[in-house]
């Protein structure tokens, strides 16, 4: 089932950078576009909404006070020109605060939040989860989808990552900090300034080294105990 959503905001050509974007995921499928706060309510009413990219500076209603006359709760992102109210949106829950223009790569970011939050808690979406868990990589000029539970973990390579996998390595454009926060925590957990790994995936642990895939993982001083922690506490939880 698609992820359904609406774009909402005074400006066309801000609508149209959205929708364009989108057209890169077959899971979201754009089911309105308003110009008109109040005009949206209508449809939002109609046919429940997963998701809504909201404008914040609209005439007759802003979008602050879009989300508090809501009668349910979407996955809201807000889309705005100005940063000054990125701490106002958190505190209304919001899920991620894009500033125009939208570059790719930031709203790439979001998408893989929205599948985090879809996948982890069902009850606050009508989406079906009958994909597994996944995340977009953009790869060279592709975008490729990649399975949580495929990732065995992600080494830093100065202003790339290398993305290690049960089928095969990718080369990304990110950093280790961004694709671990993209990550459920969970299962994923940063051992190294230059290693995230999937605990699920651990071999065996042996002093300051983690084994995965018959692959030794350093374990950097400042991470060691609550990788222990998390790692063994992983385990216990699988053995139950």
């Amino acid at each position: 089932m698609k992820i359904k959503c609406v774009i909402i905001d005074d400006e066309a050509l801000a609508i149209e950078v959205i929708e364009d974007h989108l057209k890169n995921f077959d899971n979201f499928e754009v089911v309105g576009t308003f110009t008109n706060p109040l005009q949206a309510y209508g449809s939002l009413e109609q046919d429940k909404i997963d998701v809504i990219f909201l404008d914040i500076n609209m005439p007759q209603l802003n979008g602050f006070d879009f989300i508090e006359n809501l009668s349910y709760n979407p996955l809201v992102i807000i889309t705005t020109a100005y940063r000054e109210y990125a701490v106002k949106s958190f505190e209304l829950n919001v899920l991620d605060y894009l500033v125009k223009p939208i570059p790719f790569n930031r709203f790439l970011k979001t998408i893989n939040k929205i599948y985090q939050q879809v996948h982890s808690n069902s009850t606050n979406s009508d989406v079906s989860l009958q994909q597994e868990p996944h995340i977009f990589l953009k790869v060279g000029k592709k975008l490729v989808k990649v399975n949580l539970n495929d990732i065995l973990y992600i080494e830093s390579l100065k202003d790339y990552i290398k993305v290690i996998t049960t089928i095969g390595d990718y080369v990304v454009h990110k950093s280790l900090t961004a694709i671990s926060e993209e990550l459920p925590q969970s299962n994923f957990l940063r051992v190294h300034r230059s290693y995230t790994i999937s605990i699920s995936k651990v071999n065996s642990i042996e002093g300051n080294l983690i084994e995965i895939s018959n692959r030794k993982i350093p374990v950097g001083r400042n991470y060691v105990k609550i990788a222990k922690e998390r790692i063994l506490n992983n385990a216990d939880e699988i053995e139950n």
